[in-house]
């Protein structure tokens, strides 16, 4: 006669796990998300993602300026030596002060990239000590985290993804689904049933597999994007200068579900962290904190 009661309080339990990382940061404001008809970067939050958007930048300038030099020699050799104006073209063949040109200065200007693209690209790979460890494994179609600090774990699903057994529609259980974990209808096919929490201002390592094929975890606000890939770790490091939700997607086609992969970041403040924390480790039975884990 007890068996019943105590089924009924495990699916309880079960189903408020969940709720644990949809409850935290419920007033975060939505900051790292797509938009519709919107042009260029999301809002840059990291030092990674800032210096992205420098680069571009200053690459869209270098493009901008060839275009330009280019698109006047198409309109002068056009209107000056055309048939009409020109009817009797020059013979020559070889032009050695104009070749050396043509080749001293591109090789300049890619020098000039390289030396300013390299240092991003050095700064991403890396990977400083971190505050906050993360074990992200890519699955068809969800992501699971381990906190390995604290030696907990949760899977990540989005709400309403075939993955669930939800509807690919929005229908009136996805609606409610995003209702309670603080989401409205703008973010269907973004939010997921559980998210990964991290402090604000805090270094945060991630170590990314997969487990059956080759995913990617990406966070545009971030500027990470790493490869998950099965049989191999492989690094990624951000520190989140702002409080707020963010969003990403797998971005390496990984089967059927691909599309209905996202991935959902919140960055809190250290307290709130701390409370989630806690949480977290009492419901996912992780090592309690002031626990030192021990390391080969």
């Amino acid at each position: 006669m007890r068996i019943a009661p105590i089924m009924s309080g495990l699916v309880a339990g079960l189903s408020a796990l969940p709720a644990l990382a949809q409850g935290v940061g419920s007033d975060l404001e939505i900051i790292g998300k797509p938009e519709q008809g919107g042009m260029g970067f999301q809002p840059g939050v990291t030092e990674l993602a800032n210096d992205l958007h420098w680069l571009d930048n200053l690459l869209l300038i270098i493009i901008a300026v060839i275009c330009l030099f280019v698109t006047a020699l198409l309109a002068i050799v056009i209107l000056r030596y055309n048939s009409r104006s020109n009817p009797t073209p020059a013979s020559f063949t070889h032009n050695s002060p104009l070749e050396i040109a043509w080749t001293i200065i591109p090789i300049v200007i890619l020098m000039f990239i390289g030396a300013n693209s390299l240092p991003v690209l050095f700064k991403q790979q890396e990977i400083p000590e971190g505050e906050v460890h993360i074990k992200v494994t890519g699955y068809q179609w969800y992501w699971g985290y381990e906190y390995t600090d604290h030696e907990f774990a949760f899977d990540s699903y989005m709400i309403g993804a075939p993955a669930t057994g939800g509807d690919n529609r929005i229908s009136d259980d996805v609606r409610a689904q995003l209702n309670e974990a603080g989401y409205s209808e703008d973010e269907f096919l973004l939010a997921t049933d559980t998210a990964v929490v991290v402090p604000v201002g805090k270094t945060v390592v991630m170590d990314v597999t997969g487990a059956d094929v080759i995913h990617s975890w990406t966070i545009p606000a971030f500027g990470v994007k790493q490869d998950a890939v099965p049989g191999r770790i492989a690094q990624l490091w951000f520190k989140p200068e702002r409080e707020g939700i963010y969003f990403g997607q797998c971005s390496e086609l990984c089967g059927q579900a691909h599309a209905y992969m996202p991935i959902t970041v919140k960055v809190v403040s250290e307290a709130e962290y701390e409370a989630w924390l806690e949480g977290a480790i009492e419901e996912y039975a992780g090592t309690p904190l002031g626990y030192q884990i021990a390391s080969n």
